[in-house]
């Protein structure tokens, strides 16, 4: 029995029935790109050759990597105390983010540019690629950067000779940069005239351009581009290609990573950042020194004219008078009250720390401050405070030199500085308060010892006098000088407290192009590119291919699939009845014992829905099978339009049905031998004008009536139903009806015809049969797909077997 024809309790809903169909549909789709292999492995190949030539022929681009030892910020005493009282006058920094933006800073990037002269960039043309030059270039361009330059496209200088040379453009998106305004860049339109020959140190200027080319090594018959980029643009570009990260959040260590195709310009660019980074460190530190210098210097400057004069007044007293010492009383008194004018002059010189603060902080003035402690102040919350806002001053210097005034950033930090100086402010204000008190008690003090002064004779009062105020002078002037040599000496010490760990070093393999990555992506693409197309392909395909689609979409069964003919001939039943083809039909007739039960005369419909789709085929055929059996068999010829079966048979077509319909012919004048034993032919016969109401007239059913009784085994050969409308009609007088669809050719929207005459046209007996299936569309659809079961030659099979593709024989092995 045929696989697919319809049984009573057939197991549909079997769970190993479901998974076979499941296996089955897996194999189509696996088959139905494997028709294709010859295109997927081009493409593939492709693939690989076209990841090759990228591997082969793009520049390669290294990592140069370095790392930073960031020291911690220990606060100073009390600072801890301020920053957690929660009144969001200071908040904590994070030190490593601090050092993360100075490192990426736009102004450390164009220091690092300007001390390496990396703002002209030479190339050298290779095979298909173009590499830069660094380091040992054969020429050197000399850019005058005072005037406006040309930047951005490419010049090529060809070496005449040791002099001369030719100098042309390779690239013209040039842009112009001007020295007045270097974050601004107009494009630059017009045509560049440059003359043909050039001598090397020669200035060559224009309006928008100022440079000169100088010989290094360069030998006659080179050709070497080169490009100049301005400052601030590469100082971006860099900038954003740079990467600095902690290697760990725990950690205080950066790394600082570059990737650029030519590995020394990379790791002299991170070596100078760091060395410009460490710089920047030491002058910051070396700031606080220098004004503290400073400000003692001030004070230097009007306590030396004092002490200059008292010294002078002294001796000259001395000298008039005869009096060199004290008296033991006066050496007693002269004693306190040095100690107490010592104080006095070094809580002055406090007061006058506190009121150039105060001024400091009333003008918003931006200079570096004083700390506290270099004048001997050790108030712990005071110098923290100084030393918070000093910092956060210049963290604000250095954000607007990267961003505007209103970018967040920027505004948190000014508001960080100004809760700074509110909270120093006040501080600042207590300690005067109380200072000026200190002041006003050692005066009081001392002018209660002046008191005694009076008991002591007059000249020896005047000597204590002036020698007082030589002492008073003479005491600040040697605690200014002590605090300046402090200054120097901590100037003279100061090292930078971060450091470097790794210098600049490149790896050395490059990060890119990742050539194992880049053949399999090439060989995934090729494999990728033709399976999409023929998925697009099948998807936007409109006609039926698959059965077990076809199966789905149709209201009947389908009850016989027919493979494709490996010849061209029409009637392969008689002339290669071994050939696979055969055996579908031999299966179908097979079934008509299960569809139409106990019948002695057999009568046979096949129609389709267009021309073309093998309804003539199938029922040549099916009316031969019954024919070997024995069965005396007529094929009748009902496609009165466009009849094919005479020439099949190689017959005239003079006389046929159309002939007996229209004059009184007897059917029987009209059968022809069709030269097979048990078979014979009724033509359609002359096309007639009107070939619906020949059909439909009731001479045709006795007709038909007669031929029945006469033979076993009617076959009717209908035209298509989709195309005509007597077919409808012609259902009637068959005991089974056949709708042929054709693989590759009949459209999908064929099965609502077939399923709207059983639902809408009361068509009963009506199957589906499947033709032309071909070998390379699936596998194992039953006798008719492709391929036979015999048990090897062909002289010992049951039917000739058709030779599968190796990777078809392959899988149906491990099937």
């Amino acid at each position: 029995m045929y696989p697919n024809s319809p049984q009573p309790n057939s197991g549909a809903n079997s769970p190993f029935l479901a998974n076979h169909e499941d296996e089955i549909d897996l194999k189509v789709l696996i088959f139905n790109y494997l028709q294709y292999w010859p295109l997927l492995l081009i493409f593939m190949f492709s693939g690989l050759v076209a990841a090759f030539l990228f591997n082969r022929y793009t520049t390669p681009i290294y990592k140069v990597e370095s790392s930073i030892l960031v020291a911690d910020d220990k606060p100073s005493l009390g600072m801890d105390l301020f920053e957690s009282s929660g009144l969001g006058m200071l908040q904590g920094k994070n030190n490593i983010e601090n050092e993360i933006g100075i490192l990426k800073s736009f102004s450390l990037a164009e220091e690092a540019i300007e001390d390496l002269g990396l703002n002209v960039q030479y190339f050298q043309e290779e095979f298909f690629k173009t590499s830069q030059l660094y380091g040992s270039v054969p020429l050197m361009v000399t850019v005058d950067w005072t005037q406006p330059q040309l930047v951005g496209g490419m010049f090529k200088i060809a070496v005449i000779d040791e002099k001369t040379f030719h100098l042309t453009i390779s690239n013209d998106e040039f842009s112009v940069y001007s020295p007045s305004d270097k974050f601004f860049k107009s494009l630059f339109e017009e045509d560049l005239s440059l003359k043909e020959v050039y001598s090397f140190g020669e200035v060559i200027s224009g309006e928008f351009y100022s440079f000169k080319i100088d010989l290094i090594n360069a030998l006659p018959g080179d050709e070497i581009l080169f490009r100049v980029l301005d400052t601030p643009s590469l100082a971006l570009q860099l900038r954003e290609e740079l990467n600095v990260a902690p290697i760990n959040k725990q950690a205080s260590i950066l790394t600082l990573s570059l990737e650029t195709p030519v590995r020394r310009l990379g790791q002299d660019y991170i070596n100078k950042l760091m060395e410009m980074y460490l710089q920047r460190e030491l002058e910051e530190k070396n700031k606080a020194s220098e004004n503290t210098v400073l400000f003692i210097d001030q004070q230097l400057s009007g306590i030396t004219d004092s002490l200059r004069y008292s010294e002078n007044r002294l001796q000259q007293y001395r000298t008039e008078n005869r009096v060199f010492n004290l008296s033991q009383e006066g050496a007693v008194i002269f004693e306190r009250l040095q100690e107490l004018e010592k104080e006095r002059a070094q809580t002055e010189v406090t007061l006058k720390y506190y009121k150039t603060l105060q001024t400091y902080l009333s003008n918003n003035q931006s200079t570096d401050l004083v700390a506290p402690s270099v004048i001997g102040i050790t108030d712990p919350l005071l110098n923290s405070l100084v030393q918070s806002l000093s910092e956060l001053q210049a963290e604000q210097v250095r954000l607007k030199a990267n961003f505007t005034d209103q970018t967040p950033v920027v505004r948190e930090n000014a508001s960080r500085v100004q809760n700074a100086k509110r909270a120093l402010q006040e501080n600042v204000n207590l300690a005067s308060q109380n200072t000026q008190n200190v002041l006003a008690d050692l005066n009081n003090r001392i002018k209660m010892i002046e008191r005694d002064v009076n008991s002591l004779p007059q000249t020896e009062r005047n000597l204590l006098g002036i020698q007082r105020q030589f002492t008073i002078n003479e005491n600040i002037y040697v605690y200014l000088l002590q605090k300046k040599a402090e200054a120097e000496i901590t100037k003279a010490a100061n090292m930078p407290t971060n450091s470097v760990l790794d210098f600049a070093k490149s790896g050395q393999l490059p990060v890119a192009p990742k050539r194992s990555l880049n053949l399999l992506i090439g060989m995934i693409l090729g494999l990728i590119l033709p399976i999409g197309f023929i998925t697009v392909k099948d998807f936007l395909n409109t006609k039926i291919e698959d059965p077990k689609e076809l199966e789905k979409q149709i209201k009947v069964p389908l009850i016989g699939m027919i493979g494709r003919s490996t010849s061209d001939e029409a009637l392969p039943v008689f002339n290669n009845p071994r050939s696979s083809v055969t055996e579908s039909f031999r299966s179908l007739r097979a079934d008509l014992a299960y569809l139409s039960p106990q019948k002695r005369n057999l009568s046979l419909l096949f129609t389709s829905t267009i021309s073309g789709e093998g309804k003539t085929f199938v029922s040549m055929n099916m009316a031969s099978v019954f024919a070997l059996m024995g069965k005396k068999t007529v094929l009748i010829g009902l496609d009165l339009r466009k009849p094919r079966i005479a020439q099949d048979f190689n017959l005239s077509n003079d006389k046929g049905m159309s002939t007996c319909l229209s004059s009184d012919i007897s059917w029987k004048d009209v059968v022809k031998a069709s030269g097979y034993e048990n078979l014979d032919v009724i033509l359609s016969g002359p096309i007639p004008p009107n070939p619906a109401e020949l059909l439909l007239q009731d001479k045709f059913k006795v007709i038909v009536n007669e031929i029945k009784e006469a033979y076993d085994v009617v076959v009717f050969d209908c035209p298509p139903v989709g195309l005509v409308s007597e077919t409808k009609e012609l259902f009637g007088f068959a005991d089974v009806n056949f709708y042929v669809f054709r693989q590759g050719y009949s459209m999908k929207g064929n099965s609502q015809i077939l399923n709207n005459l059983v639902e809408k046209g009361g068509v009963t007996k009506i199957y589906g049969v499947f033709n032309d299936l071909h070998i390379d569309k699936g596998y194992g659809y039953g006798y008719g797909y492709g391929y036979g079961y015999g048990y090897g030659n062909n002289s010992y099979g049951y039917h000739e077997e058709v030779q599968l593709p190796w990777w078809k024989r392959a899988l149906r092995r491990q099937s």
